[in-house]
């Protein structure tokens, strides 16, 4: 029995080595086959690496290895491209408002040029009617078409357009005045004190000269102003105006130039020109709104309520 259990074993051995032998060659091609393929995939994940045998998952990194350049990823690419193209959009809103900005500024000034030339033309067509006067006696209108403001009428002036100095002589043989040390404050407190007692052909002469004589002069913005003033209350508005138009053109920063073209309104009111005086109570505001003294502030609504302004 023994010996045939040995005998089946010895028969099984050599049945089962070729059949073993035929599995192994039909392996190693498959195995030759996949070593390629993982040396190929190695030389696509570590470049560089040796072909003979497989690198590491996990080796340090080289003391002086060039950095790994990484493609951006697709969202990163899609954010950036997002922002960049809301910072375009704003940008080009913020544009658009600058232009239109610009837009309404120029038209601003290009209506302010339109008024102040309109003002000047009409302020000018009054120069007919209504010369400085040239020579030492103030050309007042004979008739005297209204009275002075808080006042009686002044005396009548002469027809004659001669030398007629009378009207000066008044204001030469006022009592002088305490000196103050400057000749351009003291001639101008003496045209002040003639427009104070009503005397206003003679404050016109003191004050025409001391303008001529200090255009300079610290009260050379008084000294127009209070012209212009006398004239109007002398019962000339058409000269007023013109006075009162120059003193705030020649020196805007002046310290009476707001006060002349509150007056100016005033003579283009007395002129009926409600329209013109509305101009120079709106220019007033513009230029001289925060800066207005509180006298000016307080007479101002009553002013263009007088002349219908809007």
């Amino acid at each position: 029995m023994y010996l045939r259990s040995l005998t089946f074993a010895c028969l099984l051995a050599t049945v089962a080595t070729p059949a073993l032998a035929q599995s192994a060659d039909k392996i190693a091609p498959r195995v030759d086959k996949l070593e390629k393929e993982m040396k190929a995939v190695q030389r696509k994940v570590f470049p560089g690496g040796s072909p003979a045998f497989f690198e590491p998952e996990i080796a340090p990194p080289a003391a002086n290895a060039a950095p790994i350049q990484r493609a951006p990823s697709d969202q990163a690419v899609r954010d950036l491209t997002a922002r960049v193209e809301t910072m375009e959009r704003e940008l080009a809103r913020i544009t658009g408002q600058i232009e239109e900005n610009q837009h309404r500024l120029d038209l601003l000034t290009q209506t302010e040029a339109k008024d102040r030339a309109d003002l000047d033309a009409r302020l000018k067509a009054l120069e007919g009617g209504a010369q400085p006067p040239a020579g030492p006696a103030p050309a007042i209108d004979a008739p005297a078409a209204r009275p002075p403001r808080g006042g009686t009428r002044p005396a009548p002036m002469p027809l004659d357009p001669g030398p007629a100095p009378a009207p000066s002589a008044p204001a030469a043989a006022e009592p002088a005045a305490p000196s103050t040390g400057d000749a351009g404050e003291d001639a101008y407190m003496a045209g002040y004190r003639l427009w104070e007692q009503k005397k206003f052909p003679e404050a016109q002469v003191a004050l025409q000269a001391m303008i001529k004589k200090y255009p300079k002069h610290k009260r050379a913005s008084y000294a127009r102003n209070l012209l212009g003033r006398a004239q109007l209350d002398g019962g000339t508005p058409a000269m007023a105006a013109q006075t009162f138009y120059a003193n705030y053109q020649t020196d805007p920063r002046g310290e009476r130039a707001p006060d002349s073209l509150f007056y100016l309104g005033q003579a283009l009111t007395d002129l009926k020109k409600p329209a013109d005086a509305c101009k120079a109570y709106g220019e007033l505001e513009q230029v001289y709104g925060t800066t207005l003294s509180a006298t000016l502030k307080g007479r101002l609504p009553a002013a263009k309520k007088a002349a219908s302004c809007k």
